[in-house]
């Protein structure tokens, strides 16, 4: 997908800017967090909406993912249960997910630790039985079965191995997403009949 103008132009704001500091940036937050913890807690949103695509439609939804400049994303159904894979599945939004915040943990604790990253890419790929969805296979558990990450770094100047991989050991131990996957929170679904918040949202 595309990165909207306005998000390529807002992102271009920070990198056009002076060299930026994630000590500097933290620092007060580390001190604000350490006297009220209470504050440190965060909650991340995304909502799907049928404004664009009806709720009856079965292989297509919209998603609004964040808040303070809201990305919309159109989501296909995979064409391994029927859907077109014409645009991304959430098993990819996913992936995405655990790809994007190990890549900026990485980027964050490089800037801590001094070095700087030349070429940085993280690949995932989710891997599923989807009879476990289909209910045509005997006791296939549903749900994405395997996980593997790849981590393509390269800095600036040559570092040995054993600071590049305390790097990278830092950054997993960072990133919320791969630690959420590690070990899951209990999740609780809410349940309500009729009209939802976003009924009345244009």
């Amino acid at each position: 997908m595309t990165l909207h103008k306005n998000h390529s132009d807002h992102i271009q704001t920070f990198i056009g800017a002076d060299p930026l500091s994630v000590l500097d940036r933290q620092k007060p937050l580390r001190q604000h967090f350490a006297q009220t913890p209470e504050a440190a807690w965060v909650r991340d949103h995304a909502r799907t909406v049928d404004t664009e695509i009806p709720a009856n439609h079965p292989i297509h939804g919209h998603v609004v993912c964040g808040e303070g400049i809201p990305v919309e994303i159109p989501v296909s159904v995979h064409k391994a249960v029927g859907g077109e894979s014409d645009f991304p599945c959430p098993g990819e939004i996913l992936a995405a997910a655990l790809a994007s915040c190990l890549d900026t943990a990485t980027r964050m604790i490089a800037n801590l630790m001094g070095i700087e990253l030349a070429h940085l890419e993280v690949q995932v790929s989710l891997g599923a039985d989807v009879r476990g969805t289909l209910m045509t296979g005997e006791n296939v558990p549903v749900g994405f079965h395997t996980a593997n990450v790849k981590i393509y770094l390269k800095t600036e100047n040559g570092l040995p191995d054993a600071q590049l991989n305390a790097l990278i050991d830092a950054a997993e131990r960072s990133c919320v997403i791969l630690q959420t996957l590690r070990a899951p929170p209990n999740i609780q679904v809410e349940r309500s009949f009729g009209d939802g918040p976003g009924a009345n949202r244009q």
